[in-house]
């Protein structure tokens, strides 16, 4: 497929591309953080034809402690060779169009993109408007599991996307522009139901994610996400930024959207707050 698509695909063009050769892999992701089987569910009661799910938890999350014991977070990173091997087992080949949805407005999509950025593949984007808009296209669902597919020769390359851990970031406080994606209440500290501490990491500013949507669930126009995230933080250096949210899934939900608007090279805290707000020994903010 060329153009490959590295951002945001419609459902429209998803459609015309999956009767080329090879067609895009598609991969499910979608999940619900109080029914952490929901996703799989729905999965097998109707996906896109030939989609293959990946399971957050599962597939797109490593192990919460370190060697050292020491907490990483909620969701943090997978380890990059068992992630890789996944992907290969589903299909994946160097340089074939991957296309991740979700039906939750592409919050978990959007960590799937990028993941697979982080393993050094560029051809991968999200669903526009993810299931429903698949749906409201007029496009077919399948039930049950896909035909067994031969491997494919991916691997993991070096990274397309850069991130920070937590040490370097707290070293840089105040000389990056950090994006919370939190909802403002979490963000604010008026409440906190998941994680240790309420409060963000000082130097914040909050942009829920959802923002990045339209009322149908699609993305707003590309100019439109870029007038907003420059008006976030004038002036905006692109390569400054860090994203950052809970658990480090929908921070990178705005890293698509600024992506899309052509603002390139922010970094990811893989961590976010669920890892920084674990350490006593961290500063906080509220308010």
């Amino acid at each position: 497929m060329s153009p490959a698509y590295q951002t945001l695909i419609s459902a429209t063009a998803l459609r015309e591309q999956l009767d080329g050769s090879p067609a895009p892999l598609l991969l499910d992701v979608g999940f619900d953080l109080a029914d952490t089987e929901a996703g799989e569910r729905a999965h097998a009661q109707g996906h896109l034809p030939d989609a293959h799910y990946l399971h957050l938890d599962r597939d797109l999350s490593g192990a919460k402690t370190d060697a050292q014991g020491r907490f990483r977070g909620r969701h943090p990173l997978p380890e990059r060779e068992r992630l890789a091997e996944r992907l290969a087992g589903l299909g994946l080949s160097t340089g074939r169009q991957v296309v991740c949805y979700d039906a939750q407005g592409g919050m978990y999509a959007a960590r799937a993109w990028w993941l697979l950025r982080w393993l050094g593949h560029a051809a991968v984007a999200v669903l526009d408007g993810g299931r429903q808009a698949w749906h409201a296209e007029g496009g077919a669902l399948e039930g049950g599991a896909p035909a067994a597919p031969a491997p494919g020769d991916f691997r993991a390359a070096p990274p397309l996307v850069p991130m920070l851990d937590a040490d370097a970031l707290q070293a840089r406080l105040g000389q990056l522009r950090l994006i919370d994606a939190r909802a403002p209440e979490r963000f604010r500290g008026e409440v906190e139901p998941l994680d240790s501490q309420a409060g963000h990491i000082p130097g914040a500013s909050n942009r829920l994610f959802k923002l990045n949507l339209q009322e149908d669930g699609r993305f707003k126009p590309a100019e439109q996400l870029r007038q907003e995230f420059e008006a976030l933080l004038p002036p905006f250096p692109a390569g400054q930024v860090v994203h950052q949210c809970g658990s480090g899934v929908t921070a990178c939900h705005n890293l698509l959207a600024m992506e899309h608007a052509g603002l390139l090279g922010s970094q990811l805290y893989p961590g976010s707050w669920s890892e920084w707000s674990a350490d006593p020994l961290r500063p906080l903010a509220k308010a």
